[in-house]
């Protein structure tokens, strides 16, 4: 099928360099991309501006006008174009039902620079510590945009915000949002102590409930683990600290629930005072 003056090339190996391709970023064994699955989660790539090098699609798809439109986008933009029975798009898809398009896009910058904003106005950032569920990651992301978050920090031991699972669970947020990925702890909270944001740490022992600190400012929000939370030492570590008020015999809550009780505390404040 033809998009624009593109050809679209017919594969019909399961043996096809484009598949050996996205199974390797797929598999995480090509980290110079990243694997975009489903009509949605494509739109929002390219509608970020990402550079998308490579999308396969099912020819049952590609006659569908919404995605017929976003392939007649990929006119100029895209490398490589190829068309697949669902037989063989399942052969690649990360997921059990395959989406009918995948993107291979590329990996969106990650690292301090990204984090060199304008500081003008006060920031609201997002510091994961070992967040090692990616669904958990992904969640957090996409609370973390809508609740009006400024940037994320990840640590090199939390799931990658731009694999499979995280990018679904995020639905377009990881692509806005601008992320530092591979910090170590101590390197995000120096960083923020250097630019005057103070840092407030999520702890179940905590004395201070979370209404009852001041959000307006520029601050980041620490959040740890999902079976621990984060140690003792770190949440000294933290400008300040706070607890979520719970009723009833619940111990916890998840920590992608948590977050964005914290967010959204934050972000009431904040619109308040604008």
């Amino acid at each position: 099928m033809a998009f624009g003056t593109r050809q679209s090339e017919m594969i019909t190996s399961r043996d096809n360099s484009l598949l050996r391709l996205a199974r390797a970023v797929r598999d995480g064994k090509d980290e110079s991309l990243i694997f975009v699955e489903g009509l949605r989660l494509c739109e929002e790539a390219l509608n970020s501006g990402l550079k998308i090098h490579a999308a396969i699609y099912s020819n049952e798809i590609a006659r569908k006008e919404r995605a017929a439109a976003l392939l007649a986008k990929l006119e100029g933009e895209c490398d490589r174009l190829g068309e697949v029975s669902e037989s063989l798009l399942a052969s690649v898809s990360y997921t059990k039902t395959p989406q009918g398009m995948i993107f291979l896009a590329e990996r969106p910058a990650s690292g301090r620079q990204t984090l060199e904003f304008h500081q003008g106005r006060p920031q609201l950032l997002v510091i994961l510590d070992s967040i090692n569920n990616p669904v958990n990651v992904g969640a957090i992301f996409r609370s973390a945009e809508a609740a009006g978050a400024t940037g994320m920090i990840t640590t090199g031991t939390s799931s990658d915000p731009f694999s499979p699972k995280a990018l679904r669970g995020a639905m377009g947020s990881a692509f806005r949002l601008r992320v530092w990925s591979g910090a170590t702890y101590a390197e995000a909270l120096d960083w923020c102590k250097a630019k005057g944001i103070k840092t407030v740490s999520a702890d179940l022992s905590a004395t201070k409930p979370h209404t009852d600190i001041d959000w307006k400012g520029s601050r980041a929000l620490v959040v740890g683990p999902e079976s621990t939370g984060l140690s003792a030492e770190q949440v000294q570590l933290t400008d300040e600290s706070v607890r979520i008020p719970m009723q009833g015999e619940v111990e916890s809550l998840n920590v992608a629930v948590a977050a964005a009780i914290l967010l959204y505390e934050a972000q009431r404040q904040r619109s308040a005072s604008s």
